[in-house]
């Protein structure tokens, strides 16, 4: 709860009495009683004025006052809905963990040949944060920096089987597969920073671990920023746990679905829950930004046969499990298939989880997203609460000087009214 401080209570409406303004008030009723004078018109004016104006700013204190203290009170409601939620999700991890050990170490195996590949970029910005990863339990410490980065592209989904994840992998590219994942810009700026000549300040960022890794960084590398990429906005397919985009499905001139179209291959990138909501400050998750964003609508035929077939209802490019591969409309990418060594790890069968898992992880992320909103409208009314308390002391000080002032202006007149 929200405790005001002590130059707050000093700044409170009450602290007006401190200052009797009723003598002054007297002399100058009585003058203008007397026959009248502008100038005591003038005081009483603005006398009234400051007054108005200082319960106007003391309102304001108040406002601000009850706003933090309901603010706090469905933060700290909120703080025991998350802590309820994953006191549920940790009984369910901790009574499935034994039954899973098989798969857990199956899927990891895919994982781990993906961070291996990862790391054989050895210079890279993903294979210094990948061995950061890897290095966990070492001296190397996880630097502050990171805290805001996702993962490296190709760690942040998982696809059926290889065939895809080498299209996939084909069809994005090295440079793109080994692209970081920010959620905000202040990450993209914690990576790398520059003085101020515009060169790179090797110091700091991902530069600056070239001494603790014993790797220097190399060219340039690309980074995703998810809160300003622009998301998908349509629909998602109802009742899928993955939040899969309800994209229309392509038709050819006569109306019907070309013949051999799978899907798209944003829809084919199976995503961890924790990363389906949430991630960005409206809400949106990794489908929705960073897959979108690197796949568009990009269509999967079954063979290169189905794919030049359904050319008249391609729009952002589309690939074959045989190989075929259109870049964008009018675009085709020939020649022999380039087997990037940087592929989407495969997803592996696990346990069913219980019904209500997912729905339990997407409230806790909700949660979680309007935990962080809320701590923001705190912040803001904060520094609206202290910039009307400092325009009430800087009144509250010109109210002052003015009562000083028309003091002394009735004493004068009552000096002037004196009889001899």
């Amino acid at each position: 709860m929200f405790q005001p401080s002590n130059h707050s209570q000093d700044a409170s409406p009450s602290a007006l009495m401190q200052v009797d303004p009723k003598e002054t008030c007297i002399v100058v009723r009585d003058e203008m009683q007397n026959g009248g004078f502008p100038e005591a018109q003038t005081i009483l004016y603005n006398s009234k004025k400051l007054q108005e104006d200082l319960h106007v700013l003391g309102m304001k204190i108040k406002h601000h006052e009850d706003n933090i203290k309901f603010l706090k009170s469905h933060k700290n409601k909120l703080d025991d809905s998350i802590l309820d939620l994953q006191v549920t999700l940790g009984k369910y991890h901790s009574s499935t963990l034994p039954n899973n050990e098989n798969n857990a170490h199956s899927s990891n195996q895919s994982e781990d040949e993906t961070m291996e590949q990862i790391l054989q970029y050895e210079k890279s910005a993903a294979g210094i944060l990948c061995r950061l990863k890897t290095n966990h339990g070492t001296q190397i410490s996880h630097p502050s920096f990171t805290n805001d980065v996702l993962g490296v592209v190709a760690t942040l989904g998982k696809v059926d089987d290889d065939n895809l994840g080498r299209l996939f992998s084909e069809y994005l590219g090295v440079e793109t597969m080994l692209a970081i994942v920010c959620k905000t810009y202040e990450g993209v700026k914690a990576l790398e920073t520059y003085d101020n000549e515009g060169q790179i300040n090797k110091d700091f960022g991902l530069h600056g671990l070239n001494a603790s890794i014993g790797k220097e960084l190399d060219g340039r590398f690309l980074v995703f920023c998810l809160e300003n990429l622009r998301p998908y906005c349509g629909e998602f397919v109802l009742d899928d746990p993955q939040r899969r985009l309800d994209l229309l499905k392509p038709k050819l001139p006569n109306g019907e679905c070309p013949p051999g179209f799978i899907g798209f291959a944003v829809n084919m990138i199976n995503v961890e829950f924790t990363n389906l909501f949430f991630l960005t400050g409206s809400g949106y998750g990794l489908r929705e930004t960073l897959f979108y964003n690197l796949f568009s609508r990009l269509q999967v035929y079954k063979t290169r046969k189905d794919m030049v077939l359904a050319i008249p209802c391609i729009s952002d490019g589309a690939i074959s499990l045989d190989g075929g591969m259109m870049k964008g409309t009018g675009i085709f990418s020939l020649g022999n298939r380039n087997n990037v060594d940087i592929r989407f790890p495969i997803l592996s069968v696990t346990s069913t989880l219980p019904d209500n898992y997912i729905d339990t992880e997407k409230q806790l992320k909700e949660i979680k997203w309007k935990r962080e909103k809320m701590l923001e409208d705190i912040k803001r009314e904060q520094a609206l609460l202290d910039a009307a308390k400092q325009s009430f002391e800087r009144k509250k000080e010109e109210f002052v000087n003015f009562l000083a002032q028309s003091s002394a202006y009735a004493s004068q007149m009552q000096a002037g009214f004196t009889p001899r």
